[in-house]
């Protein structure tokens, strides 16, 4: 268990967050084309995670936007957007922003993945969706970076995590 806050709040977020080194764990989670997506969809490929409560809430959207125009130049990886969204919805975000290097997956049918990746809010007002994190995974998915982010209104830290692909 861990705690982040909503607008000062205190919000508790069960499971546990993948640490740097570890080997994160596999997920299979909806694609926009409502296929099943594992860590192996994108072997051999470094990968960041994205997760985010909901991309209709402004930050959400701004971190997608963000990670779609900086990991744009990053060899072999690819910017994966998690949240419990609806794929049609995620998808017409994409379309109507214009934003094709992010691929976006939905926790809709796999609610499991809230918690092995310790990001299930399970109190307050966003109960059911999941915190605001970021988990940057090498080729082999050993995880080089993470954040959860403290605050969930809160841009997580781009920089922290593109600087261990760029390193």
């Amino acid at each position: 268990m861990s705690t982040v806050t909503l607008a000062g709040n205190l919000i508790t977020v069960a499971g546990q967050f993948p640490q740097v080194g570890q080997i994160a764990p596999d997920f299979s989670l909806t694609g926009k084309d409502l296929a099943e997506n594992t860590l192996a969809t994108f072997s051999g490929r470094r990968k960041i995670l994205n997760i985010v409560p909901s991309l209709d809430t402004p930050t959400c959207a701004t971190s997608t936007r963000t990670f779609n125009e900086t990991a744009a130049g990053l060899s072999q990886t690819v910017v994966l957007v998690i949240s419990a969204d609806l794929p049609f919805a995620m998808s017409r975000f994409c379309v109507a922003e214009g934003l094709d290097g992010v691929v976006t997956l939905s926790s809709f049918r796999s609610p499991g993945f809230h918690s092995d990746y310790g990001v299930d809010i399970t109190d307050g007002p966003l109960r059911g969706l999941t915190a605001r994190a970021v988990v940057v995974l090498d080729e082999h998915n050993r995880v080089l970076h993470s954040q959860l982010v403290p605050e969930i209104k809160n841009e997580p830290d781009y920089q922290a995590a593109l600087a261990v692909l760029r390193g």
